[in-house]
């Protein structure tokens, strides 16, 4: 039958399906032999099960609390983490995530948006090689919790976190970076060019959005706006887009300015012999996995036209939240690991603004 062109990256042919089948045996010999099983290890809750319940044996996927947890697993073969976590560990703890000359290995790259080519070498210029495989992204967002009033006034953009109506209703990241991420679009500054940092309005900026906050806390920031404690928080799409159907106290908003982009990653420690299962991998492109991980929020980072059949299933406005639209998506951007001395520049930024 002949491949649609338009999901030639989503469909695997028969013959691609069975050398690929045949690759991941011949991967996992190794382990078999040995007796053993193969981990996969995720932060709680940073992994959707319905793929993970899918891993040939002798993987298994197995949950810890936390990345912290996640890097101390020292006899795992592949590690979840989201980009912001990239710093804790040095480049030279990962390998090529798939070993050099693996047949079939293309495949993985082949329908990255160009948004992902960055993660897969981990930030590193080229020509070095994929350390990382970006299997989802997404966007910040604000979310409202019945309040129409600021819905209607959307075009406002991320300038809506400074109505007088939010102050002290509103949670933001906890990360210091992400705040002050939300300082500089604010202002209109570019976040990716370091002068935006040395602007004299930018502490001022972030003095007042931090007096906004009643809390800086991201992980509890759902609960915090579903229990009517605060009225709206700065959260990131996976873990709001699975209820703007069911809940309709909820609008989310992605300004046309952009958001930072959040990363979700698997790599591959040095220390480990066992091939990433490639033809598992690919799955989470195909459907019906792949409208179940659209569902949870898990959007893969693919080309905009490998998805489009997918995301058609959804309204036109949660589609475009899933996957932003493309003057949107050139506005947002990822956030690489810093170095020493951006660190001390942004932690003093941060310190003042708090005084």
């Amino acid at each position: 039958m002949q491949a649609d062109p338009h999901q030639l990256s989503l469909s695997l042919s028969r013959r691609r399906l069975l050398q690929l089948s045949a690759l991941g045996g011949m991967g996992l010999l190794g382990a078999c032999g040995r007796g053993s099983t193969v981990q996969l290890v995720y932060g709680r809750g940073e992994f959707p099960s319905a793929w993970a319940k899918r891993l040939p044996d002798p993987w298994r996927a197995q949950p810890l609390e936390g990345p912290e947890a996640v890097l101390s697993a020292r006899g795992a073969a592949l590690m979840q983490l989201g980009d912001g976590w990239l710093g804790s560990a040095e480049a030279m703890d990962w390998q090529s995530f798939v070993p050099p000359g693996t047949p079939a290995a293309s495949e993985l790259w082949e329908g990255l948006a160009p948004e992902a080519q960055l993660l897969t070498r981990l930030f590193r210029p080229e020509p070095a090689p994929p350390l990382a495989y970006p299997w989802a992204f997404g966007t910040w967002m604000l979310v409202l919790r019945n309040r129409r009033d600021l819905v209607s006034r959307s075009a406002e953009g991320w300038m809506l976190l400074m109505d007088p109506s939010l102050r002290g209703q509103l949670v933001l990241p906890a990360s210091p970076r992400l705040v002050i991420d939300l300082a500089l679009r604010q202002l209109g500054l570019p976040p990716g060019d370091p002068a935006s940092l040395r602007d004299p309005r930018l502490g001022d900026q972030l003095v007042g959005l931090r007096a906004q906050a009643a809390a800086l806390d991201d992980r509890d920031g759902l609960n915090l706006l579903l229990s009517g404690t605060v009225e709206a928080a700065v959260l990131p799409s996976q873990r709001v887009l699975p209820l703007l159907r069911s809940d309709t106290r909820l609008t989310a908003l992605l300004p046309a300015s952009g958001s930072a982009l959040w990363w979700n990653l698997l790599l591959r420690p040095a220390r480990t012999r066992e091939v990433p299962p490639l033809r598992w991998l690919l799955q989470a492109r195909e459907a019906p996995l792949l409208n179940r991980l659209l569902a949870a929020g898990w959007v893969p980072p693919l080309r905009r036209e490998l998805l489009a059949a997918a995301l058609a299933r959804w309204p036109s406005a949660v589609a475009s939240l899933l996957y932003p639209e493309p003057a949107v998506l050139a506005r947002c951007t990822s956030l690489p690991p810093l170095q020493p001395e951006q660190r001390d520049w942004l932690q003093s930024l941060w310190d003042r603004s708090g005084s």
